[in-house]
């Protein structure tokens, strides 16, 4: 399935993402439309492309896009700003509305790691998605960033992360930082991420250290109730180091029905984008959209 490679705009940044869209004709003309977001530090051809062709294969047409700053769209390079990537994900459903192989009243989407958090909170701000999915995601990103340090090396991030602040406010600038210092990958998470990247001209390998405060500030915890009573699927592993699995049991707890947890057994974190874990990942989520979207 050879993509579409399509341009659009979010509060005026030029956004780049592919399409893929089913060869086969929709019998009723038009299909159900799924907005994907990808993590952290990722770009839409780390990951997120196999889960689109997989989708779409399914019957879904599907639309990866890189954040404002990230992978081939404009912007500032390399900032997380996590609710500009929100409004990047809204943008992101109006252009795949417009699509003439897609129903306009039809459209999911689907989060990855930290692209779920920004999932969550576009569908809880914007009832044009009628339907959810979420995998290893980050429910609190405080907890979340606590939960995978010791002690004494959460106390020196934040004090690192405070330094900083006050920086960015007298010079403008935030300090450039080994992606691996505030991501704190476990081993085999860093393993299949570097294996991920390496060859790839998008993939970071520093972050700025304003990322510490943007992500303990963002929760999508706080929200994911008011997504009800749309449906939300969560998947998470037993085995994720990278981002424990209590993160996404938290958000199901705190979800409104109609929710489903899915666990997958002995995948670590980015073991979920390949093999059987993937193959189950797709299969729950074809599922979902299947039941609610149609």
């Amino acid at each position: 399935m050879t993509p579409r490679t399509v341009r659009f705009f979010s509060d005026g940044t030029e956004l780049v993402g592919d399409l893929f869209v089913p060869d086969e004709p929709a019998s009723s003309g038009r299909r159900p439309g799924i907005v994907l977001c990808h993590g952290y530090t990722g770009t839409r051809r780390i990951h997120l492309d196999d889960i689109a062709i997989a989708l779409a294969r399914c019957g879904f047409v599907t639309l990866t896009f890189d954040y404002s700053g990230w992978g081939d769209s404009a912007g500032p390079r390399g900032r997380l700003d996590p609710f500009t990537r929100v409004a990047n994900a809204r943008a992101s459903l109006t252009f795949l509305s417009l699509q003439q192989e897609v129903d306009p009243a039809r459209l999911g989407v689907f989060g990855t790691s930290y692209g779920g958090a920004v999932a969550i909170w576009t569908a809880a701000l914007d009832e044009r998605v009628r339907c959810i999915v979420v995998s290893v995601a980050v429910g609190h990103g405080r907890r979340w960033m606590r939960s995978v340090r010791r002690p004494d090396e959460f106390e020196d991030l934040l004090e690192r992360s405070s330094a900083d602040r006050a920086a960015r406010v007298m010079t403008g600038q935030s300090q450039s930082v080994p992606r691996d210092l505030v991501l704190l990958p476990d081993r085999e998470s860093k393993r299949i991420g570097d294996a991920a990247r390496q060859g790839n001209p998008m993939a970071v390998t520093e972050v700025p250290l304003s990322f510490v405060d943007d992500t303990l500030s963002f929760h999508p915890e706080w929200v994911v109730d008011r997504i009800a009573p749309r449906p939300i699927l969560i998947i998470n592993s037993d085995a994720d180091r990278l981002v424990p699995p209590e993160e996404s049991l938290a958000l199901y707890a705190a979800a409104g029905e109609p929710k489903r947890l899915v666990t997958l057994k002995g995948f670590g974190h980015y073991e979920v984008y390949g093999g059987e874990a993937l193959r189950q990942t797709v299969e729950a989520a074809h599922s979902w959209y299947g039941a609610h979207l149609g």
